[in-house]
């Protein structure tokens, strides 16, 4: 390994109430970094308790400061999150790295330089958004009133987030909420705690957020978010992971009729139109299924190519996938590290036994590596001839496999593509712009890059279809999830 990983240093302590603080118990937990199987730290052990104390903190500051009414303080306060965040950079990049498996090469995109820099979008809207604007004039038992319409924020957030895009994920719950005026409780993975607990030492050092503003709380035990998801004094709950703790995550919450946001799992689909270049559509898809271990819920695991063109098209990604390189994240020229952990590592190799064992065609990969003696790695793996209605056409594998299933013609791509649980991003390709926009306005998905085109960006909203999630991230739109709308009446003057 590199000195970037060896040299990664992390924040052991959570964030309660405005302080730096161990875990009441003085437990602590290992942290492991998955490209070498060693333990590069510890960190603070949270249980029930500790918890509790970050929900009081988080209510008591609701309540009794005026962080939830001053957009001023709130605009300010992120402007020195961003700066202080800038500043920490490459310590965050070498303790996300080391905890995450995550290629070198995505923290100056997606992992780390982008969520930091939208951080001074997301204060300028904290300052600049329009609280309150004129509904009109309207005539009730012959008297007319003048109507306002009122957003104000909702109370305390419970934020939990996944180990896939920690940084990232962290900043795109905490950032919005902050703006809008909530204050917040994270839960952040106990796979990767760093990518948190660094914020938190930023936001107590470098800032004048008020203290219980933001906490963060660290724990090895999943149950522990889950006091959050039935705690009263919590108003939301912003949950990003799979579907099937989603769907937990929303029946603990219904008890106290909390809002949820939830950003689920997805199985997208990449159509590849008869009329494509198929050569240069499909040199790109090994990496885009393979990067990061495959583990990104938006990733286009299913790839739909005409039954006219498929021997064409599987003869080029077979050829493809015998040279994704992978390994050491923190190669700068490696974009599929390993998996986050053992366990996962063994999901991923399940789902593999199955697609064989249900007659898909193993083309390339499915197994261990035989040359990386340490860390969670999983070759990469491509599938053929897979049948639409199998289990790895179907559930979310989150590794770097992806399936090949055949169609007909446009209609057919359609259905097949929609014939999902899911529906959270999506790909089409043709050499008509206007054929590949027709097909992706069909389908029912939350977003959608059209010949190579890309959505990702702060103000765009993203979220899914049916079981892929309940609202939308980034942009306005995800800004005003953590809004009440009040309507205020006064009579016309």
């Amino acid at each position: 390994m590199t000195e970037t990983a060896v040299a990664a240093v992390g924040e052991p302590r959570m964030l309660i109430d405005g302080r730096l603080v161990e875990a009441e118990s003085g437990r602590s937990f290992a942290n492991v970094n998955p490209a070498t199987e060693d333990v590069i730290g510890e960190v603070t052990d949270a249980a029930a308790p500790d918890m509790e104390r970050a929900i009081a903190a988080a209510r008591r500051a609701f309540d009794q400061t005026t962080w939830s009414t001053d957009h001023a303080l709130r605009r300010h306060c992120l402007e020195q999150l961003h700066a202080g965040l800038a500043a920490a950079r490459e310590e965050l990049r070498a303790a996300l790295v080391a905890e995450s498996g995550s290629p070198v090469a995505l923290t100056y995109i997606i992992q780390i330089d982008k969520p930091i820099d939208d951080l001074g979008w997301w204060a300028q809207l904290a300052g600049a958004y329009a609280y309150e604007s004129e509904l009109g004039e309207s005539t009730f038992l012959g008297s007319r009133h003048r109507r306002v319409l009122r957003r104000e924020p909702l109370g305390v957030v419970g934020a939990i987030t996944p180990w896939n895009y920690p940084l990232y994920l962290n900043l795109a719950k905490l950032a919005p909420a902050l703006a809008s005026g909530n204050t917040v409780v994270l839960k952040p993975a106990p796979d990767t705690p760093w990518s948190a607990t660094l914020i938190g030492r930023i936001i107590a050092e470098t800032t004048d957020i008020p203290a219980g503003v933001v906490n963060i709380v660290t724990s090895s035990d999943h149950q522990v978010g889950e006091v959050l998801t039935g705690d009263p004094r919590v108003d939301m709950i912003s949950f990003t992971g799979s579907t099937v703790t989603g769907r937990r995550v929303m029946a603990r919450a219904a008890q106290t009729v909390k809002k949820v946001f939830l950003e689920l799992g997805g199985k997208s689909a990449n159509i590849v139109l008869d009329d494509a270049d198929l050569a240069a559509t499909l040199s790109a898809a090994p990496l885009s299924v393979c990067t990061h271990g495959g583990q990104g819920c938006a990733m286009t695991t299913r790839l739909l190519l005409p039954r006219s063109r498929y021997a064409e098209g599987v003869e080029i990604l077979g050829e493809g996938f015998a040279h994704v390189p992978y390994g050491d994240p923190t190669d700068p020229g490696i974009l599929q590290g390993p998996q986050i952990s053992e366990r996962q590592r063994q999901r991923v190799l399940g789902y593999i036994d199955k697609g064989r064992a249900e007659g898909a065609t193993l083309a390339c990969g499915g197994g261990r590596p035989t040359h990386l003696s340490r860390g969670y790695f999983v070759e990469p793996t491509l599938f053929v001839d897979v049948d639409p209605h199998s289990t790895i056409a179907r559930e979310e594998i989150f590794g770097p496999v992806l399936a090949v299933i055949p169609f007909e013609d446009d209609d057919d791509a359609v259905r097949v593509a929609n014939d999902s649980m899911y529906g959270l991003s999506g790909a089409v390709t043709s050499a008509s712009q206007e054929r590949a926009l027709a097909v992706a306005r069909r389908l029912r998905t939350g977003t959608v890059a059209v010949n190579g085109g890309m959505w990702l960006g702060v103000d765009a909203p993203f979220g899914g279809y049916k079981q892929s999630g309940v609202g939308r991230e980034n942009g306005v739109l995800g800004f005003e999830e953590y809004l009440e709308v009040k309507t205020l009446a006064l009579p016309a003057g």
